[in-house]
């Protein structure tokens, strides 16, 4: 019962931090689960599921401040999320070690680039250069360099329905670095793309049998309630420390996974739960 309340806790606190920076969760919440010990594949289809809802919560409390641009979540969601569901279902080519080894580098490399200084006002793409969609998205004019933004969104809607998480740790930096768009709006739309991102790479894995709803549905009730307070406290924080944020969960994930991924081979001993 003791392991079961700290888990219960912890997913609370991933889910309120991580909804902030528009993630939603799901890199820890596959550490926390694998941390468990439920194996690796049940926990990266649990973790898509608790992940699903908490977004379909954060997202709603975004959309009524008008920080979701829709046009720019249609296109990259659709993107991301038919290639999340063959990343989930592809997973099984990869090892447990391997797939954890995955997601720490790129949970690493994502708060590398979240770092990166960006005026997110400026935005000087060519409106006539081919290959660049404009669309105005409330009172920001947003500009898609496609060169760019599809393979990117292809690669990390792949990877990340393969290792069990959304993909907002490339997602948000692709919209901020790529396309201009400002944090808040970036956090919001990235709410609605982790929905439909971590459904399809559940829906992956699912097909698999790898989903326990016994776990899975207690769980999501808890992050729900979280996702709608990470929500609601992103709003009111300054876009420079968000992206701090960002970048600084990102790296204590990925030392997390790196750490289960060592007790997997048996090189650490002592389990943390």
């Amino acid at each position: 019962m003791t392991r079961e309340l700290i888990v219960g806790l912890l997913l609370f606190i991933v889910a309120v931090v991580m909804t902030m920076v528009g993630k939603g969760g799901g890199n820890f919440y596959v550490v926390i689960l694998a941390m468990a010990g439920i194996p690796m594949y049940e926990a990266a289809t649990t973790g898509q599921f608790i992940l699903f809802t908490a977004s379909i919560a954060a997202m709603v409390v975004f959309q009524k401040n008008k920080s979701v641009s829709w046009h720019l979540a249609v296109f990259i969601g659709v993107l991301a999320s038919l290639s999340a569901m063959g990343g989930g279902y592809f997973s099984h080519l990869f090892s447990g070690f391997t797939l954890k080894i995955i997601f720490a580098g790129m949970l690493f490399l994502a708060g590398l680039i979240m770092l990166i200084p960006v005026s997110e006002r400026k935005n000087n793409l060519e409106d006539s250069r081919f290959g660049v969609i404009t669309f105005a998205s409330g009172p920001n004019v947003i500009k898609i360099n496609l060169w760019i933004a599809v393979p990117v969104t292809v690669l990390t809607g792949f990877a990340a329905g393969m290792v069990g998480v959304s993909g907002g740790s490339f997602l948000v930096p692709l919209m901020v670095l790529a396309c201009g768009v400002p944090m808040h709006v970036a956090v919001g739309t990235a709410s609605t793309l982790i929905a439909a991102t971590s459904f399809m790479g559940f829906s992956g894995h699912a097909l698999r049998g790898d989903f326990n709803p016994k776990v899975a549905v207690p769980l999501a009730i808890i992050t729900i309630i979280g996702g709608i307070l990470g929500g609601k406290f992103s709003l009111k924080t300054k876009p420079k420390y968000l992206k701090q944020l960002f970048a600084y969960t990102n790296w204590v994930a990925a030392g997390f996974m790196v750490i289960n991924a060592l007790y997997t081979k048996g090189i650490i001993t002592k389990h943390l739960f």
